[in-house]
């Protein structure tokens, strides 16, 4: 029932807008339609929110380059620096395991 009332307003009209009431001056109240926010890119393993990437539909991040839309640095864009510094730090050690194991 509520998707039959968000959809009334022609077919362009789905959920992927939020619908909000606007108060016109004559005193009518219409419904104008936004699109939803959109979220914050987040670090893969701590998902706290990453710098320096812009949020916004895939049609207007497409259009930057690449070295505006991600950090140019390992793992830019899907780890945040701290967790990157504890993976290079933890692979170190790994090798250095490795080495005086053989």
């Amino acid at each position: 029932m509520i998707i039959r009332d968000i959809n009334k307003r022609g077919r362009r009209r789905r959920l992927k807008k939020s619908r909000v009431a606007v108060k016109t001056p004559g005193g009518r109240t219409v419904y104008h339609y936004r699109h939803k926010k959109h979220s914050v890119a987040k670090c893969a393993k701590c998902g706290s929110p990453l710098n320096a990437t812009p949020t916004g539909p895939r049609s207007v991040i497409a259009k930057l380059p690449k070295s505006q839309r991600r950090p140019n640095r390992p793992y830019g864009g899907n780890l945040c620096p701290s967790c990157l510094r504890e993976l290079m730090i933890s692979k170190v050690i790994e090798e250095g395991m490795s080495l005086l194991a053989s």
